[in-house]
Parts: C-alpha cells; sequence; structure tokens
C-alpha cells in the first residue's frame, strides 16, 4: 500500500504546536512543585516525567499513523481490555493512600482508570454513528450506552476514585447530547437524575467524600483539616496577583504548604509563581485547544470520528474545568489532573493518545471531502 502524501498535506501542525507548548509549560511548573519536595526525591520525579512524555510522544505518534476508521472496528476489543484491567485491579491492584488504583509490573505503575475513558469514548462513537438519527435516541436506544458508562464507573468508585469515575460520566454525557436526544427522553433523564441525588448521598458516597462536599460549600468549617488544601491553594493564586513571584520564588509551593502541589494542584504553583498573566496564559492554551478540537469535529464528514474527535475534546474540557474549579475553590476537590501540565504517568500518555487520535482524524478529512 503506498503512502498517501495528503496526509502531510492535511497535517496539522497548529495543533501539535498546542500540545507541545502545553507540555513545557507543565515540565517548568513541575520543576518548581518538586523544588518544595515530594514523596519521591526532586530528581526521580521529574525524570519519570521526561519519561513519560517521551513515551507520551511515542503512542501520539503511533495514534496518528493508522487510520483510526480501524478503532470503530476494534472498539469492543478496547473497551473490553479495559474492563479487564479494571478488574484485575481489583484483585491486584497497588494501594496508595488509600486508594487501590495502580497495577504494577516492575518499575512501571498503570492507572487503568485513565485508559477507561479513551475506552468509553472509543464505544460510544461506534455505538452513536450507527444508531443516531436527527430525531434524537429514545430511552431504548440509549440503554447499551448506559451499561457501557456504568460498568467502568462502578469499578472505577470501587477503588475508590469518585473524581474519574465522575468525568467518565460527564464525558459520556456529553457525547449523549452531542448525538441527539429526544426532548422527552432528555426530560425524563433529567429527572431521574435529580431524584437519584439525594439516594447517591445517603447510600453511595463515602464519609471522605461528603466531607469533601462540605468543604467545598464552606472551607473554614475546618481549615487544618479537610479545608487545607483548598484554602491554602487559593492563598496560593491570590498572592500571585498580576505577574507572579517569579521562577522558583513562589512561598506557598516552598515551603510545602500546598498539599499535591506536583500533581492536582499544580495549577495553583503556576499561579503563584507567574500570576494571573501565566495562568490566563494558560487557560487561553486550553481554550485554543479545545476550540480546536471542536473544529476538527466539525470539519469531519464521517459520523464516527466526529464523535470521536467530540468525545476527547470533551474529555480535554471536563478535566480542565474540574482541576481549575477545584484548586480555585469554586468545585469540590476531587483528585483530578491537569491535562498535558500534572504529573502522572498514565494521565500524560491517554492524553497524548487523544491528542493523536484528533490529528489522526484532521489529517485525513481529506478522504470524506
Amino acid at each position: 500500500m503506498m503512502f498517501d502524501r495528503r496526509l502531510v498535506q492535511y497535517f496539522d501542525w497548529g495543533l501539535l504546536l498546542v500540545i507541545v507548548v502545553l507540555g513545557c509549560v507543565g515540565f517548568v511548573a513541575l520543576y518548581s512543585a518538586v523544588s518544595a519536595g515530594v514523596n519521591d526525591s526532586q530528581a526521580a520525579v521529574y525524570t519519570k516525567q521526561l519519561i513519560w512524555f517521551g513515551i507520551g510522544l511515542v503512542v501520539m505518534i503511533t495514534s496518528f499513523l493508522f487510520n483510526y476508521k480501524y478503532l470503530e472496528k476494534w472498539a469492543d476489543v478496547i473497551y473490553g481490555g479495559c474492563i479487564c484491567l479494571l478488574v484485575a485491579v481489583l484483585f491486584f491492584g497497588k494501594t496508595i493512600s488509600g486508594s487501590q488504583r495502580w497495577l504494577v509490573a516492575g518499575p512501571v505503575s498503570i492507572q487503568p482508570s485513565e485508559m477507561a475513558k479513551l475506552a468509553v469514548i472509543i464505544v460510544l462513537a461506534r455505538y452513536y454513528s450507527k444508531v443516531a438519527t436527527t430525531r434524537g435516541m429514545m430511552l431504548r436506544e440509549l440503554v447499551n450506552p448506559v451499561v457501557f458508562s456504568i460498568v467502568p464507573f462502578v469499578l472505577i468508585v470501587k477503588q475508590p476514585d469518585l473524581g474519574t469515575a465522575m468525568m467518565l460520566l460527564l464525558v459520556a454525557g456529553t457525547m449523549t447530547a452531542f448525538a441527539g436526544i429526544e426532548r422527552r427522553t432528555l426530560i425524563a433523564m433529567g429527572g431521574a437524575v435529580v431524584v437519584s441525588v439525594p439516594l447517591v448521598w445517603l447510600f453511595f458516597l463515602k464519609g471522605y467524600q461528603k466531607q469533601r462536599i462540605l468543604t467545598f460549600l464552606n472551607p473554614d468549617r475546618d481549615p487544618l483539616g479537610a479545608g487545607y488544601h483548598i484554602i491554602q491553594s487559593k492563598i496560593a493564586i491570590g498572592s500571585g496577583m498580576l505577574s507572579g513571584k517569579g521562577f522558583l520564588k513562589g512561598t506557598q509551593n516552598a515551603l510545602a504548604f500546598l498539599p499535591e502541589q506536583h500533581t492536582d494542584f499544580i495549577f495553583s504553583v503556576l499561579s503563584e509563581e507567574w500570576g494571573f498573566v501565566g495562568s490566563t496564559t494558560v487557560l487561553v492554551l486550553f481554550l485554543i485547544l479545545i476550540i480546536w478540537g471542536l473544529a476538527v469535529a466539525y470539519a469531519c464528514r464521517d459520523h464516527f470520528g466526529t464523535l470521536l474527535a467530540a468525545g476527547i475534546t470533551a474529555l480535554i474540557f471536563w478535566q480542565v474545568l474540574i482541576n481549575i474549579g477545584m484548586v480555585t475553590g469554586l468545585m469540590p476537590v476531587v483528585g483530578v489532573t491537569l491535562p498535558f501540565i500534572s504529573y502522572g504517568g498514565s494521565s500524560i500518555v491517554t492524553m497524548m493518545i487523544g491528542a493523536g487520535i484528533l490529528m489522526n482524524i484532521s489529517m485525513r478529512r481529506f478522504m470524506f471531502e
């Protein structure tokens, strides 16, 4: 099979540039974050992230070399494989800080819940591309998507990892809305969600999860306990003011007042050192990425490709929104990382695969013109 030169002609260099810039911002912020000292040595944390980012670049390149239509054919296998990994976590997973989320193979630890996000996006894109109509889907047509979403949701909640589980449902819900729902079905589903909220609070949420929500509503109720994260984060962000304190000069970070400063709260480190100007620049980069992803979905004339691009863009959008909302005190602390910036191997690789698939869809748009 001959190589099609149009793949180079249509390659999305702009999308690649945004990803690389965000990755560079992540390295700068991470260097500052580990300067205060984390569980591992500074050099080890930074080196691991460099390795994972390198792996991420390799899988991103791999993700746009093959035709994304193969994902449609292999959707069930990809989804089934991720479910098997999530089940394996419950039996063989490594427990860290009370959560059993990682599978360990020698020096490598992976978090299958991260990969499950992409698996759900792929299987839902395949399903909706076949059944979605202009009239909107009815309740009976949503049974399969609900099952596809609930199975990994339950397995991830069991770890427990409510943040990732809720992220998965938000992405699935966004894709469902994008595909189109019949009005009466939408009203019925909205009513079911309203009714289920008190039931979830009473019977499903654990004590620490309820505590996080109550702390979100009033962080000062326990300033040295559950509210500590939010209070210290807001102090760091506010103290950065317009232009920040300067690289490596953030006191909240240097004095280790910020918990999880290299993962969930890395935006607080960035805001303290680079101020409103730096944090706004990062938000603009994410906005460009999200708009770019939607443009890729809109330009694609293949229904599966459109839904796939919309799902990946929704994943980036919700993860950025929840992380920024979390560190600014606008949302409860649920342990969601900032894409391409926070420390974490599984997270960075998953996001790079998603970015690679977006490029894949973008560079093959000529096939449907």
